[in-house]
């Protein structure tokens, strides 16, 4: 079978299509699954051009849909035939997360195998069934980063009808965020650099847009577009670089999801603000296999489908996607299939 592997030290030039041997049979925990498509993900261009060290010959990719070509003895989930997109913490089934959740030792494309490839064999519990009627590279924009979402608004911020819930960005995980609030009956308010993607936004029910460039104080904006009460949720993707805006933004009793740290590792923090707010801030790292199952049912009730910016139509076109992504002019996800 085809594969897409990372050779050291790392780097998109250093990416390769590669033969490996077909995986076999499925040992009676296990499933075999003929993938179709990914979608990528920062965490996935923080492996592949170096930035987080894997080691030699590793298959790329934490997200992979596809469908069922065989089941061990011992499966009942799963059947062949059936549509299946992985997990992005296979070891994390349901609950609280615990010491070897987060450290990415098997996460797939990092510390374990991922599915850039033609055909996998796994244990069972490492996938869940895909959306009802979903293509594949739809269904692959589920495990990291519409996981990702779900779980900051309804599994940690429990959001409701009325909220107001402001994103920050027009990535995967955002515009995933987008959707889903306003599937619930929550007001929205994006951030972005372009006015273009906010138009965008707004065609997808974005209640208000701030352009944070030519508002670099948006925190304040937030304040007024919600007349002084600020935001009961803050997806907060930019890290240091934004965290203080996002406590301007937020209301007293608040709640701001940490997801991302694309403007860096470390920062200042406004604390004494962010006491005066009495607000929380959840750091998290996608979810569990239950909540993904949540998040598939969920799905199929709403009318929902992922916004899917850029595709790429062949397994040896990840490098391309992956430097697609480098500029950071998508909108939505970044899918590949074969």
């Amino acid at each position: 079978m085809k594969a897409m592997i990372l050779n050291q030290p790392g780097g998109l030039d250093n990416l390769q299509l590669v033969d490996l041997p077909d995986p076999g049979k499925p040992a009676a925990d296990e499933i075999r699954v003929r993938i179709h498509a990914t979608s990528l993900n920062y965490h996935d261009l923080l492996v592949a051009d170096g930035s987080i060290p894997t080691e030699a010959g590793r298959i790329m990719m934490a997200d992979g849909a596809g469908v069922v070509e065989a089941v061990g003895s011992s499966v009942s989930e799963f059947r062949p035939g059936d549509h299946v997109v992985s997990c992005f913490f296979p070891q994390w089934q349901d609950g609280l997360p615990y010491a070897r959740v987060g450290d990415f030792t098997r996460t797939p494309g990092d510390g374990a195998q991922g599915f850039a490839a033609e055909t996998v064999v796994r244990p069972a519990h490492h996938f869940t069934l895909a959306p009802r009627g979903w293509s594949h590279a739809e269904a692959a924009t589920i495990t990291t980063s519409g996981l990702t979402a779900w779980r900051a608004l309804v599994g940690d911020a429990q959001i409701k009808a009325g909220d107001t819930i402001v994103t920050l960005g027009t990535g995967g995980v955002s515009i995933t965020a987008l959707q889903i609030a306003k599937a619930m009956g929550a007001r929205v308010i994006v951030t972005s650099s372009s006015d273009e993607k906010l138009a965008r936004a707004r065609e997808l029910g974005a209640d208000a847009g701030i352009n944070y460039r030519t508002t670099p104080g948006w925190g304040s904006e937030v304040q007024q577009l919600t007349d002084g009460i600020g935001a009961d949720v803050v997806i907060e993707l930019g890290g240091p670089g934004t965290m203080a805006e996002s406590i301007k933004a937020v209301r007293i009793g608040g709640h701001i999801a940490l997801i991302g740290v694309l403007t860096g590792h470390e920062g200042v923090i406004p604390t004494s603000l962010l006491m005066a707010k009495q607000a929380r801030i959840q750091g998290l790292i996608v979810g569990h296999r239950r909540q993904q199952q949540e998040f598939v049912r969920a799905l199929e009730q709403i009318a929902v489908r992922p916004v899917i910016g850029e595709h790429f139509a062949a397994l040896d076109d990840l490098p391309a996607a992956f430097r697609h992504q480098q500029g950071a002019s998508h909108f939505g996800k970044i899918t590949v299939s074969w």
